[in-house]
Order: C-alpha cells, then sequence, then structure tokens
C-alpha cells in the first residue's frame, strides 16, 4: 500500500513545472483550513485546552508527506515548503509591532532588560549545556565533533532556517554531517515546544499560574463585532493592513541588501555574518518604525490590531504546519542517541530557566512571559509566539510588544544571529573546553545581574 501511494505521488507530481503551483495551492488550502476552522467554537476549545490548531493540521501533513505512513505528498512538495519558515517568520515579525500601542519609555526598560537577561541567560546556557554535555559523555563514548557543542543553541533557538544555514559554515570547517544533525536537532526542538508548552499551558491555568485566566475571551468576539461593517470596507481594511505588513517587510529587505553591501565592501567575518543573517528581525525593526509614525502622525486607526493578529496567527501556524510536512523521522532515528542527549540537556535548561530563572526576574505575570521564552529558546520565535496564545490569547498581559522589543536586541546575537555565526570559529581557536568555559562564564554573569536587576525593582517599589 505504501507503494502505491508513492507510485501516485510521482505520477500526480512528475510535472516539475506545476510543482510550485501546487505546493502553493495545498497550502492554500491548509490555509483555508485555519481560518475556517479557528471560527468554530470545538476549534476554540481545543486551543484553551492546550492542543493547537496548527499541531493536527501539522500532524495530518506528516502522516501524509513523504516520511509518513501515508507518502501522499511527495518530496519535491516539501522541499517548497521547507524553505518557507523563513519567510512566514517574517511576516510573523513584521505583524508583531504594528497592532498595538507602542509602551512608553520609564515603564519600559525594566521589562525589556528582565526579559532580555531570560533570553540571554537561556541562549548562553544552551551552548553552556551542550558543550558539558559533549565533553564530559559524547566525546569521550561516541568519539563525536566537538562542534556538535553548538548544535542547541542552533537547532533549538534557530530552528530549520539557521540549521540549513549553518550547514554550508559547517561544511567548510570539516563537519560535513553538522547539516543533517542541526536539522534533526530542529526537528527534536519544534516538537518538544509546542508539545511540552502546550502541556505547561494547561498546568499553568489549572494552578492558576496564569494571571489571564478569568479572562478567556478569544479573537472570536472581535470577529463577530467587526461582522457589522460593509464586505468593501473589510476588504479595504484588509488591503491596507496587508500593505502595512509588505511595507515593514520591504524596509527589512532594503536593509538587509545595505547591510550585505556594506559586508562586500569591510569583508572579513563582518561580510561572514552579513551574508548569511536572516531578514525577520530587520522586518521587525520596519513594523516599529511604521507603527511609531501612524501613532506621530495620529492615523493608528489605519491599522487593525484584529488582522493583524490574525495575519500573524495565520503566518505561525503555517510554519509549524510546513515545518512538521517534511520532519525527517528516518534522520532522527539515525543518530538517535547524540540527538536525544543534547536535546534532553536543552530541554531541561530551558525548563530550569522557565521556572527558577524566570521567578527570579518576573514577579508579576511570570508565567505568560516565560512561556513565549521558552517557545523561543526551544523551537523560535513563532512557537514561543503560539505558546504565548494559547495562554493568553488577547495579549491581556502586555507580553508580546515587550517580547519584539527584547528581540530587536537578541535576535541579532542569537536565534541564527552573529554569536550563532562565529561559535564554530571560536571552538576551532579555544578548543570546546575554552568556549564552553566563557559561556559559563557569561551565564553566571547573566544570573547576577538578573538577581540586581530584581533587588534594584523591589528597593524602587519599597
Amino acid at each position: 500500500m505504501k507503494e502505491f501511494h508513492q507510485l501516485l505521488g510521482k505520477v500526480i507530481f512528475s510535472d516539475s513545472a506545476s510543482t510550485l503551483i501546487i505546493s502553493f495551492g495545498v497550502l492554500f488550502i491548509f490555509a483555508s483550513l485555519f481560518i475556517i476552522g479557528r471560527r468554530f467554537k470545538s476549534a476554540l476549545r481545543l486551543e484553551r485546552l492546550g492542543i493547537p490548531i496548527s499541531i493536527l493540521v501539522g500532524t495530518f501533513a506528516l502522516l501524509i508527506g513523504p516520511y509518513g505512513p501515508y507518502p501522499l505528498l511527495p518530496q519535491t512538495i516539501t522541499d517548497v515548503w521547507i524553505r518557507l519558515p523563513t519567510p512566514l517568520l517574517t511576516l510573523v515579525f513584521a505583524t508583531l509591532m504594528l497592532g498595538k500601542p507602542l509602551p512608553k519609555g520609564s515603564s519600559l526598560w525594566q521589562p525589556v532588560a528582565s526579559q532580555a537577561l531570560l533570553g540571554l541567560l537561556l541562549g548562553f546556557g544552551q551552548y553552556l549545556i551542550g558543550g558539558i554535555a559533549v565533553l564530559i559523555f559524547l566525546s569521550p563514548v561516541l568519539d563525536v565533533d566537538p562542534l556538535m557543542g553548538c548544535l542547541i543553541e542552533i537547532g533549538f533557538e534557530g530552528g530549520h532556517g539557521a540549521a540549513a544555514i549553518m550547514g554550508n559554515s559547517f561544511e567548510k570547517i570539516g563537519f560535513s554531517q553538522g547539516l543533517d544533525l542541526g536539522l534533526a536537532m530542529a526537528t527534536v526542538g519544534l516538537l518538544s515546544s509546542t508539545l511540552i508548552g502546550s502541556g505547561l499551558v494547561v498546568l499553568g491555568r489549572s494552578l492558576g499560574w496564569i494571571s489571564s485566566i478569568n479572562n478567556q475571551n478569544n479573537i472570536e468576539d472581535d470577529l463577530i463585532s467587526g461582522d457589522q461593517i460593509s464586505i468593501y470596507s473589510q476588504i479595504r481594511q484588509l488591503a491596507i493592513n496587508i500593505a502595512f505588513v509588505g511595507l515593514a517587510v520591504l524596509f527589512g529587505i532594503t536593509l538587509l541588501s545595505c547591510l550585505r553591501q556594506l559586508g562586500s565592501y569591510l569583508g572579513g567575518q563582518f561580510y561572514e555574518v552579513s551574508s548569511i543573517f536572516p531578514v525577520f528581525p530587520l522586518a521587525l525593526i520596519g513594523s516599529l518604525f511604521i507603527r511609531f509614525f501612524l501613532e506621530k502622525f495620529d492615523k493608528t486607526e489605519f491599522v487593525s490590531e484584529i488582522l493583524q493578529r490574525e495575519i500573524g496567527i495565520l503566518s505561525t501556524d503555517l510554519l509549524i504546519t510546513t515545518a512538521m510536512a517534511g520532519l525527517n523521522l528516518p534522520l532522527l532515528l539515525q543518530d538517535w542517541l547524540p540527538i536525544s542527549i543534547l536535546a534532553l540537556s536543552g530541554l531541561i535548561w530551558n525548563l530550569l530557566g522557565m521556572f527558577l530563572f524566570a521567578r527570579i526576574l518576573f514577579k508579576d505575570k511570570w508565567f505568560e512571559r516565560s512561556i513565549i521564552e521558552f517557545g523561543n529558546a526551544t523551537g523560535v520565535a513563532a512557537s514561543g509566539i503560539l505558546l504565548l496564545r494559547l495562554a493568553d490569547p488577547k495579549d491581556d498581559t502586555n507580553t508580546l510588544p515587550i517580547f519584539s522589543i527584547k528581540q530587536l536586541f537578541l535576535q541579532p546575537l542569537l536565534s541564527g544571529g552573529l554569536i550563532t555565526v562565529i561559535a564554530p570559529l571560536y571552538i576551532l581557536k579555544l578548543g570546546l573546553t575554552g568556549w564552553t568555559e566563557l559561556c559559563g562564564v557569561l551565564t553566571i554573569a547573566f544570573i547576577l545581574l538578573a538577581m540586581i536587576l530584581q533587588n534594584k525593582l523591589e528597593q524602587d517599589i519599597a
């Protein structure tokens, strides 16, 4: 039966010229399912129970994908989809700052600083934990390459996009299996983030950790109120909001082009970093500028918080689905032992960050502000936003703008940024022991800074 499905898929999708059209056609069907499905109360109840719709659709896509038991979708289709996480993540980041008012000065620095400290703790701690796991067990017992100490941060924080980009760098420095191992780690990170994170949301709701537990109104209420305006007005408003998103993306592409031109002029390590730097952090800057000018000239009525949230949610759902559809399950089985050890180490560290360090940093709304960082540090930013949506559907805690502003500073460093790029080079120069010690010192320093920041905040309140 499996051979019949594979043969059927080859016959249907044999024309390479139509592969792109069919790929986006199937993706459009999934998008329609998300848009329609989220209007049903049963689907909304599932999300409140910690079961994202994207996971259900993604599981279905995995079952009919090339590595599933019913491979109706050939690999040519999922090969197109595997390139979509970065563009979809760019759309997510382009909507982050557009829909809500910008936080104001004096009340902004402390929450952003504490959010940034948690992000730095988790990121550098992943290098520390990965280095320890390789030095103590994986290298002596399995004789693995020392560069495997980078894989937790690359796969968990960076995701499939960073793993694919870093694969070329690994190839140049002699770590040829780095690409496959990075993609496998990203796969484990994505699944762990959504499944474990969803379970944490359910646990948090039952134990009263979620501060917005009594306010479970979903966007369904907003959509019902929006039905009163004419279809023409709705289409016009949708077009304007899509245009704003496109403008933010265009800003990011333009800025990235300028950075790469500057990199080619300066050469050296700056060129290496700029040549693989992703566009989505710069799209976030674009959305920030657009929102700033709309507020400055009192034109915020042109942008809809509901539509911006809907565009971001749909992009997140499609990102999760397309990533799950192409999961290479045989690859996970091939190197299951080192991947399992590294993934388990990274998960323990991220959970420690959420339940220990976050409690130090966040006295108020700690669960919402830490669950988004857990998702970001385990399965990239889109997973973090998905988990925040489950815990706080309407962002009553104002966590999303704080996280977004924090990403402006941290995204160029971690998750495929500067530190991700230079880490393998420093391991080659310092050795894995030296790099792990450096990350250990930085991690301890961030913990101390977190304690000092929280102590200062308590003194200010007193």
